[in-house]
């Protein structure tokens, strides 16, 4: 079973020791830089996602200061856990999460155009394009 915990000092360790295979390291920053990010940004929510007991993978997601709506940072499933439908229960838990928030309607979530495994994965949960590229990244929302 999928689940998403606080990440404290019982597993800060675990989680910044997780790493994406080398071909994509440059699609996301690694764990450590996102979580000294969110002390900087703290309206930036850290969480780390579990199967059962094994930490597999981080999340970040936040209400932008910009735009004040919902966006999903990072998503990474370590090398070792990824295609085994990790990512996709994660985000579905995750989007959950930003749901239960009644005054919001939107997330958006954003890629490197070369990352076509993220593109697969968001288009598969209803994320849509809609037309920006943000520091060459392209943007999707997902309505609800």
């Amino acid at each position: 079973m999928i689940t998403l915990k606080e990440i404290d000092r019982d597993n800060f360790y675990d989680i910044i020791d997780l790493s994406v295979a080398k071909e994509q390291k440059e699609f996301v920053a690694s764990n450590m830089y996102s979580l000294a990010q969110a002390k900087a940004f703290p309206e930036c929510i850290c969480l780390a996602i579990y199967h059962d007991e094994i930490p597999v993978g981080f999340t970040m997601y936040c209400i932008d200061e910009e735009d004040r709506e919902y966006w999903i940072y990072r998503l990474m499933i370590d090398a070792k856990y990824q295609s085994m439908g990790y990512g996709k229960a994660a985000m579905e838990l995750l989007i959950n999460r930003i749901k239960e928030d009644p005054g919001h309607r939107m997330i958006y979530i954003s890629f490197e155009p070369e990352n076509i495994g993220a593109k697969h994965l968001y288009e598969q949960l209803g994320f849509k394009a809609d037309g920006r590229v943000i520091e060459g990244e392209v943007v999707y929302k997902l309505e609800y």
